[in-house]
This record gives C-alpha cells, structure tokens and sequence, in this order.
C-alpha cells in the first residue's frame, strides 16, 4: 500500500488548531485533501462540525490556498463509525422550544454544506465519501451527496428517522431518487432499515466496495482510474447532473417540510429519539449496542 503522504508538521497543527471538530491531511502527490471528522461525544453533524466543513471548503478554493487539490474526501476518525447524523440533542431542545428560526437554520446551513459537496464547491474537484464504519441519517446524506462512494465491506448505511416519526430531510430523497429511483428511495427512506455496504454495492449506491482496512487504498486507487481519463469523467459527471439535477430550491423545499414536520412530534417521539441519542452515544464509545436499537432499525433477511 502507498503511503499517504502527510503535509509537514507545521501544517497540520495548524489545521488542528483551526478547527475542533475537522482534521485536514494534504497528499500533494495526488492532488488529494483529506478531511475527517472528529465529534465529541458523539460522532453527528453538529453545528461546529457544519461550520467548520463550510469553512475548509471556503479557504480550498480561494486563490490563497497554497495546495493544487483536485480531489477531495471525507473520512472519519472515529474507527467503526462514519457519522450518526443530525444532532438529536439540538433537535430536541429546539422542537421543546417551539423554536422554528432555529430549526430551519441548523436544517439550512445542512443543505448549505451537502449542495457545496454535491456541485465540487464550484470547481473542477471531486468529492469522495469513504465510509468505514456506520453512516446514519444525515451522515448517510452527506456520504451519497458526493460524486464518488467508497465503503469498506463491514460499513452499513441507514436512515433511522422514520423510528421516531420523522424523515431524513436533507437530502436524502434527492440523491437516492436519482440514484436508485423513486420506488427504491422511498422504501429506504420508510423502512428505517440498515444496509451492508455490499447490498448497497449491488443497488449501485456505493460505487466502491473495499475490503475492510483498504478503504484509504481504495481512494488512491480510484484516483488513479479517474486520472488516466479525467476530461471524460468529468464530461460524464456534467452530462449525468444536466440529466437530472437536484437544484438548491428542492433541497430547500425538502429541508422546509422536515422542519415543519418536526415541530409536529409529540413527547412519544422525542422519547424515541432520546433513547437513539444514548444508544449512538454509546456506538461511538464502543460500548456494546443497547438491545433494541439494531432490532429496530437492522435490515431483515
């Protein structure tokens, strides 16, 4: 396996000083940034993860940004988890507070990130997803928003909304539909069942399927492919979003129902989602998983 050459240490500390929750590694050999997520104390799309992602991509393309990146990919640094999804804590305290400006900005500044990741942050870049480990909900939103999905076998991937009588509102009806059609997202999106990364290999969601501990290796190697044909990768990539583009407008239609839906649940449902916020807490612990979570949202075979 190639090393994955690091930026000097200089570099890197820096980065590390610069953000809490977001670890930057530049591969100049490859063109290739990597960022990871790093959330305490549960791996999920807090605000301060959010801000930082819409940052780093705002210093990525500015004409001060002293590496030539043409790839980017988002990774975790917390083994066996890629990210949970949204903040339940925040959704609570927000829809006990009847506090819809609040909702719909955490809700926007969402879409804000995933549409950013989703168009190459308005350059000749390609995003990369490399899930190691669960990605639920959101998290599973912002891995499928990208151009390239990378998971390693043992990864599974799910959105578990529907347990506490909500539905992912930020993005993922948008992506699954044109990825698998309209029939297939919405039974994902109701069952609130997980998959493995194979069965989501098969339905063509996952793009690459590595075995587990090559995931980084399969980044490189997919690089690799993509540059020996790069004008046309990207020619296709543009001609597949003029096909069937998902537009700004219908995220934030999307991300307009799901805010309003929230402010509708009842106590049943935020104890639900309660009970999700403990058990994810405890995955990202790497304590044993309560009973009942996996019963609830594990796909039957």
């Amino acid at each position: 396996m190639k090393h994955i050459q690091a930026v000097p240490q200089l570099h890197t500390d820096m980065h590390r000083s610069m953000y809490t929750e977001l670890e930057i590694d530049y591969d100049d050999d490859y063109r290739l940034a990597w960022y990871y997520m790093d959330v305490k104390p549960r791996l999920c799309c807090s605000p301060t993860l959010i801000s930082e992602i819409q940052q780093w991509y705002e210093e990525l393309v500015s004409p001060a940004c002293p590496h030539n990146v043409r790839y980017i990919a988002l990774a975790s640094r917390v083994p066996g988890v890629f990210n949970l999804g949204g903040d339940l804590n925040l959704f609570i305290e927000l829809i006990r507070n009847r506090d819809r400006e609040g909702l719909m900005h955490y809700a926007t500044s969402c879409i804000d990130t995933l549409f950013k990741h989703y168009t190459h942050l308005g350059k000749d870049i390609t995003t990369i997803s490399l899930v190691q480990g669960d990605a639920l909900g959101g998290g599973m939103e912002f891995a499928i928003s990208g151009d390239v999905l990378i998971a390693e076998r043992s990864a599974k991937m799910g959105m578990p909304e529907i347990l506490f009588n909500l539905f992912p509102g930020m993005g993922a009806y948008s992506f699954l539909s044109r990825k698998v059609g309209e029939v297939q997202a919405e039974r994902m999106i109701l069952g609130g069942c997980l998959y493995s990364a194979g069965e989501l290999h098969d339905m063509g969601i996952v793009d690459v399927l590595a075995e587990d501990g090559q995931g980084e290796q399969a980044v490189l190697d997919y690089i690799h492919r993509e540059e020996r044909a790069q004008n046309g990768y990207q020619a296709f990539r543009q001609a597949k979003q003029f096909c069937n583009p998902v537009s700004y407008e219908e995220l934030e239609n999307i991300t307009t129902a799901w805010v309003d839906a929230a402010l509708r649940l009842e106590k049943k449902s935020l104890r639900m989602m309660e009970r999700l916020v403990s058990r994810q807490s405890a995955r990202t612990h790497h304590v044993r998983e309560p009973a009942g979570l996996e019963g609830n949202v594990a796909r039957s075979s």
